[in-house]
């Protein structure tokens, strides 16, 4: 099992940039997929970005393609999110997830450890 634990979330206004950074430990951190998930008020949680294990595979959900970008650095069990140009519909909680398996996935089945999340409120 391994621990995830984001920060960096808050307010920004609408155009503004916030970067997430979701710090791991526990089980090996490198050789995964980690990626992140968001869920807005009264709506389901929902893919954003993944990454493989060392880095060099993203894929992104095409609302945020071009705005965010996922990276990882492996020496330091951290995975980041840095998100441009936000929107108020980015408005939601930002989830960092861990699978146990390399490549680069897409729905939360394939993720097997879940941060408890951070909070980014987008102001129009």
């Amino acid at each position: 099992q391994v621990q995830l634990t984001e920060s960096g979330g808050g307010l920004v206004q609408a155009g503004g940039s916030l970067g997430l950074t979701c710090a791991a430990s526990g089980r090996i951190f490198r050789d995964t997929c980690m990626a992140w998930f968001r869920q807005a008020p009264e709506k389901e949680r929902e893919f954003v970005a993944a990454v493989n294990g060392n880095g060099d595979n993203t894929y992104y959900r095409g609302s945020v393609k071009g705005r965010f970008t996922i990276s990882r650095d492996n020496a330091k069990n951290t995975l980041y999110l840095q998100m441009n140009n936000l929107q108020p519909e980015d408005t939601a909680v930002y989830y960092c997830a861990a699978s146990r398996s390399d490549g680069v996935y897409l729905y939360e089945g394939h993720f097997d450890d879940w941060g408890q999340g951070t909070q980014v409120t987008v102001s129009s």
